[in-house]
C-alpha cells in the first residue's frame, strides 16, 4: 500500500543575517501588494522581426490583439501543418511614477514555448516551457512615463524543451493573462519558480486537531537588514480566524529567508471530496505584503486492494481526462468563464476526479477543483518523446518544480504525473523518469507520483519508477488491443497484487454526424467513420468492467471534450481528436456523457439515446434511455407506451410504434424528464443523406447519416 504520510516536517532553511549588516531597521508597514492585468493594448505580428524589441520600433501596421491570444487560432485544428515559429507582441505601459521602496514584477500566466521579455529595449529574461506561470523583476527597467514592452514567443519544437511529442496542438502565443505585480521592498518572495511563496504542510491530522507547518519565503530587496513581524493566519470558510502564528524575523539586505511557523487547528473540518469540499484560507503577511492560499485538510492513501482512501475511507475515484479548455478558432486562448464552464460540465457529469493532461493547466482549473471537491492528477509535458541530453532533463526538472510549487497548496491535487506514453524503450527513458521522481519527492514527499504507461509490457522498466502506475488502455478501439478491460485488469492484479494501478485513459472516437445502429462489429479508427453509437457501447461495456473492480484506484475517460490535434486525420474532419464526451465547441453532450451521468450523479436524470439517428424507417423501433432512477415512463405523441424498470442504469422499450412523419417521444423518471423527435420515413429515404460539410465552429446536432459505401 502507498499511503501519504500525515506527519511530514519540512526543515526550515533559514538564512542568517548578512555579517556585513551594520544595523537593523524596523520599517513601517508598507502599502499592500497590487496586481494589474495587462491584457489589453497589444500589437502582434506572427513573424520574426529584427529590432522589434527596440523602443522606437514602429508597430503601427501590426494587428491589435487582447490577451489571452494564440497565433494558431486559425491553423491549430484544421488538419494541416500549423505554424510553429516566432511571433512578437508589443505594448506601451505608462506609469505616473515608479514608487520608491517598491518592487515591480511582470507575471505571464502561460506562454508557449520560449518567451523573451524586453523593457525599453533591454532584455530582462527568458523562460523555457509553455504551460507554467513565470515572473520577471522589472523594477530597474521601468521608468516614469511611457515604457515599451516587447515579448518574443516561439513555439518551435526544441530538442531541449518538453513536450517533444504528444497528440495535441502546441498553441503558441501569450495564451493566458499577463499581470503587473507591485510589492513592498520587504515582501513574500516572487522569485520562487512562479509559486506563491507560502506553503502549508499537514504534520498530523485527527478529529480533535490538525498540526501544520507554514513555510514562508520572504525577501528583503532593500540595502540594509530589517526586523519585521511575519504572520500566518488560518480562517475558516466563514472568515473566522481559527489559528495564528507570528514571529519577529531579521532579514539581511538583498537577501531571501525561509521561515517555518507551526500552527494548530482544533476540531478540524475535513476536505472530503465531492461530499464536502471544505476549504480554509491561509493568509501570510510581512511588512504589509499579504498572500492567501487555499487549505484543505485531508489524507489520501492508495491501497492495492481497496483502491483510493480519502480520509481513511474507500472513495470511488472516477472521472475524465481534461485537456486544456480550448475552443474552435481560439485554441487555448480562452476566457476565465469558459474555464469555469468546462469544470462545471465535469462536475455535472458526476465525476469525482480529473486527470489534467498533458501539461500544467491554468490556476483557475485547480481552484475550481478545490471548490468542487474534484481530485486531480496533474502532470508535466514529458509526453511521447524524450531526449537523452542533460539540457532536456534540466528543462523537464524545472517544469516539474514549477508544477509542484504553483500547485502545492491545492487539496484537490493528489498525484504528480511524471509523464505520459514515452514510446522509446531505450535505457535513457527510465533514467529521466527516475530523475523526475527524485525531483517530485524532494519538492513534495507528501504526495505520490504516477506515470501513464502505454504501448509496452505492463511490467516494463518505465512502469516501475513511479509510486503508482496508470495504464492507457483502449481495448476494442485501437488495433492490437484485442483484450477486454476486465480480463486484463484481473490478470494484472493477480500477477502484481502489491502494485496499485489506475486506468489513466480509455475511450473511443465519436462524431455526432456519424450515426449507425447497430454500430460496426469492429471499430476502425483510421476509417474516418466514428459513429456515436460505437462510442456509447464501448463506454457501457468498459465502465461495467471497471466498476466491478474496486482495487483499480482510479479510472479516467479519454477525454472530457473533443480537442485540437492538428496531425490527426480521423473522424468527421481532420485536426480533431473526437474521443470527447462533449463536442469541441461544448454545444453537444454525446450519449456516452449521459451514460456516465446516470452511473455517477445523484441528481435525478434521464436521457433518451440515439436522438441524432432521427430518421427511422421501421414501423416500430427500440427506445433506450440512461437514468439513475429505478424506472421510467415513455409516451409517444402524448400516448402512454408504458413504464419500464431500469436495469444497470438503462431503460428499454423494445417495440415502440411510430406514426409516419414526426413523432415526439417523452420520457419521465421522477422529477427528471427528456424528449426527442423521431421522423418515420420510407425505407428508401432513411439515413441516406450525405455527411454534410462540417463547420469547426458549429458542431450542432446533425441529421442521421450512414457510413460511406453502405
Amino acid at each position: 500500500m502507498f499511503a501519504l504520510p500525515v506527519a511530514l516536517a519540512q526543515a526550515s532553511r533559514a538564512a542568517a543575517v548578512h555579517p556585513g549588516a551594520a544595523s537593523v531597521s524596523e520599517p513601517q508597514v508598507a502599502a499592500a501588494r497590487t496586481m494589474t492585468l495587462l491584457d489589453a493594448g497589444w500589437r502582434f505580428l506572427r513573424n520574426d522581426v529584427p529590432d522589434a524589441a527596440g523602443v522606437v520600433f514602429d508597430d503601427s501596421a501590426w494587428n491589435s490583439v487582447t490577451l489571452p491570444h494564440t497565433f494558431n487560432g486559425a491553423d491549430g485544428d484544421d488538419g494541416g501543418s500549423y505554424y510553429r515559429g516566432p511571433a512578437w507582441y508589443r505594448r506601451t505601459l505608462t506609469l505616473d511614477r515608479v514608487p520608491p521602496g517598491r518592487r515591480l514584477w511582470i507575471q505571464l500566466d502561460g506562454a508557449a514555448l520560449v518567451t523573451d521579455l524586453w523593457i525599453n529595449g533591454a532584455h530582462v529574461g527568458r523562460h523555457q516551457g509553455g504551460f507554467a506561470a513565470f515572473r520577471f523583476d522589472v523594477t530597474e527597467r521601468l521608468k516614469p512615463g511611457r515604457n515599451a514592452i516587447a515579448v518574443r514567443v516561439d513555439n518551435s519544437r526544441s530538442p531541449t524543451i518538453a513536450p517533444l511529442g504528444g497528440d495535441f496542438t502546441v498553441f503558441g502565443g501569450l495564451y493566458r493573462h499577463v499581470r503587473l505585480i507591485e510589492v513592498p521592498e520587504v515582501h513574500i518572495d516572487l522569485g520562487d519558480h512562479g509559486g506563491p511563496g507560502v506553503y502549508l504542510t499537514t504534520k498530523a491530522l485527527n478529529r480533535s486537531a490538525a498540526a501544520l507547518d507554514a513555510r514562508l519565503l520572504v525577501r528583503n530587496d532593500g540595502a540594509g537588514a530589517v526586523r519585521v513581524p511575519v504572520t500566518i493566519k488560518i480562517s475558516d470558510a466563514q472568515g473566522t480566524s481559527v489559528a495564528t502564528a507570528t514571529m519577529q524575523a531579521t532579514i539581511a539586505g538583498r537577501q531571501s529567508r525561509d521561515i517555518t511557523l507551526p500552527l494548530r487547528i482544533s476540531r478540524p473540518h475535513l476536505w472530503a471530496g465531492r461530499v464536502d469540499p471544505y476549504l480554509y484560507t491561509a493568509t501570510a503577511e510581512i511588512s504589509g505584503d499579504t498572500v492567501s492560499v487555499p487549505l484543505g485538510l485531508r489524507t489520501i492513501g492508495i491501497d492495492p486492494d481497496r483502491g483510493l482512501l480519502l480520509n481513511g475511507r474507500p472513495y470511488s475515484l472516477h472521472g475524465v481526462n481534461l485537456f486544456h479548455p480550448g475552443r474552435p478558432g481560439r485554441g487555448l486562448a480562452v476566457t476565465d468563464a469558459e474555464i469555469d464552464a468546462d469544470v462545471e460540465q465535469v462536475a455535472e457529469l458526476g465525476a469525482t476526479g480529473m486527470r489534467l493532461v498533458h501539461f500544467q493547466h491554468p490556476q483557475q482549473v485547480y481552484d475550481e477543483a478545490d471548490r468542487r471537491g474534484l481530485l486531480v492528477w496533474t502532470e508535466i509535458p514529458l509526453n511521447g518523446i524524450s531526449d537523452p541530453s542533460p539540457e532536456f532533463a534540466a528543462n523537464t526538472a524545472e517544469q516539474m518544480r514549477e508544477l509542484i510549487r504553483q500547485n502545492y497548496n491545492h487539496p484537490s491535487v493528489m498525484l504528480w504525473g511524471l509523464g505520459n506514453e514515452i514510446y522509446a524503450t531505450t535505457p535513457d527513458v527510465p533514467l529521466i523518469l527516475q530523475s523526475m521522481q527524485e525531483v517530485a519527492h524532494a519538492e513534495d514527499p507528501s504526495r505520490p507520483t504516477a506515470y501513464a504507461h502505454c504501448c509496452q509490457a505492463d511490467d516494463h522498466e518505465k512502469a516501475k519508477v513511479s509510486d503508482v502506475i496508470g495504464f492507457n488502455r483502449y481495448f476494442g478501439w485501437y488495433p492490437g488491443q484485442d483484450d477486454t478491460m476486465g480480463a486484463w485488469a484481473a490478470r494484472f492484479h493477480a500477477q502484481y497484487p502489491m502494485r496499485s494501478f489506475a486506468v489513466s485513459e480509455y475511450g473511443a472516437g465519436a462524431s455526432i454526424r456519424h450515426q449507425q445502429s447497430p454500430p460496426p462489429a469492429k471499430n476502425v479508427p483510421e476509417s474516418g467513420w466514428h459513429p456515436e453509437q460505437a462510442q456509447t457501447e464501448y463506454h457501457v461495456e468498459n465502465w461495467r468492467a471497471l466498476e466491478a473492480r474496486p482495487y483499480i484506484f482510479g479510472t479516467f475517460v479519454w477525454v472530457a471534450f473533443d480537442l485540437a490535434s492538428d496531425g490527426r486525420h480521423e473522424g468527421d474532419r481532420p485536426g480533431i481528436n473526437d474521443k470527447g464526451l462533449v463536442t469541441y465547441d461544448r454545444s453537444t453532450r454525446k450519449d456516452a456523457y449521459y451514460w456516465y451521468q446516470a452511473n455517477w450523479s445523484s441528481v435525478p436524470m434521464i436521457h433518451l439515446t440515439d436522438r441524432r439517428l432521427d430518421r427511422r424507417s421501421e414501423a416500430a423501433t427500440m427506445v433506450r434511455a440512461f437514468t439513475n432512477a429505478a424506472d421510467a415512463t415513455l409516451s409517444v405523441n402524448g400516448r402512454l407506451v408504458g413504464r419500464a424498470k431500469a436495469k444497470d442504469h438503462e431503460v428499454r422499450w423494445p417495440e415502440v410504434p411510430l406514426a409516419m412523419g414526426d413523432n415526439l417521444l417523452t420520457v419521465t423518471a421522477g422529477a427528471a424528464r427528456d424528449t426527442m423527435q423521431l421522423t418515420r420515413v420510407a425505407a428508401s429515404a432513411a439515413g441516406a443523406s450525405e455527411i454534410p460539410e462540417l463547420d469547426a465552429a458549429k458542431t450542432t446536432d446533425a441529421p442521421a447519416t450512414k457510413p460511406p459505401g453502405q
